[in-house]
């Protein structure tokens, strides 16, 4: 039976509000380890006993070698309870689940532009990380964010007080209409990208909405870019993550075995399910 399958149980040490209906989960083993190692883009899956279970993104970088996070956004049963736990108490994690990015292939010495919308930026957190952490083998970085309004802007310390103060990383921010207390730049993410008219020699990573995605990589391709320098990830489909109950079928394609990470033009290949 495969290692991954095999729930393993996860201390709760740390909860983090991110906004009022996100909130980060930082896990360990009951040793104080790592449950598990995993690539940049990878899933797993948190389960509670008797509520139910789901498949989450692994939003700590692998170069954090002591615990794991998960960015959870409220949104049903399990998440409900999610959301009311304290630290101390217990789950059970399992994977690490599909592909992630090629981190150490295809982006190595490029110029990298992430784009994320709303919880889209959980995901790309664990890949802007390990970039980071490994800055040398990458060229500069763009990171364009945005949310409904400032209080929707995941991790925004962390942005501000880490991101924004890196040598050869810019970071656009941008909340979807006016809002008091903010002075940055007011408008939908696929308009801002347009705006800020980047050069076309970049590898993009993009994660939000599937209607962001979509005007995004309209906007993308109208700058000149090729589908094949644009990645996203599709976990919102998948439920087993084995390839067995059929959820993430999409044409001759599992998502939790040949993705979550998929470059655009191979979506192209598929049917239109999401």
């Amino acid at each position: 039976m495969s290692e991954s399958l095999i729930p393993k149980l996860g201390v709760v040490t740390d909860i983090r509000k991110d906004t009022p209906d996100v909130k980060t989960f930082r896990v360990v083993s009951p040793e104080g380890t790592k449950v598990f190692e995993h690539t940049p883009g990878q899933c797993a899956m948190i389960s509670i006993p008797g509520v139910g279970e789901a498949m989450f993104s692994i939003t700590s970088s692998p170069t954090n070698t002591e615990f794991m996070e998960f960015s959870v956004k409220k949104c049903g049963s399990l998440t409900e309870w999610l959301h009311q736990m304290e630290v101390g108490q217990q789950l059970t994690v399992r994977g690490p689940y599909g592909n992630g990015f090629p981190v150490d292939t295809t982006f190595k010495g490029q110029d990298l532009l992430f784009i994320a919308g709303g919880i889209g930026l959980a995901p790309l957190r664990s890949v802007i990380n390990y970039v980071r952490d490994n800055r040398n083998d990458y060229g500069h970085v763009d990171i364009v964010y945005g949310a409904r309004g400032m209080d929707d802007l995941v991790d925004y310390e962390e942005i501000i007080d880490e991101w924004c103060n890196d040598c050869g990383i810019d970071v656009h921010l941008t909340i979807d209409s006016e809002q008091e207390g903010w002075d940055g730049h007011v408008g939908f993410v696929p308009n801002y990208v347009k705006e800020l008219n980047f050069d076309v020699n970049k590898t993009v990573i993009i994660c939000g909405p599937p209607i962001m995605i979509k005007f995004t990589l309209a906007g993308l391709q109208e700058l000149g870019f090729n589908k094949t320098q644009v990645y996203t990830t599709m976990e919102l489909k998948m439920k087993c993550g084995i390839g067995k109950c059929g959820r993430c079928n999409i044409g001759n394609k599992y998502v939790c075995n040949d993705g979550p990470v998929f470059r655009c033009d191979e979506l192209d290949e598929l049917p239109n399910e999401y």
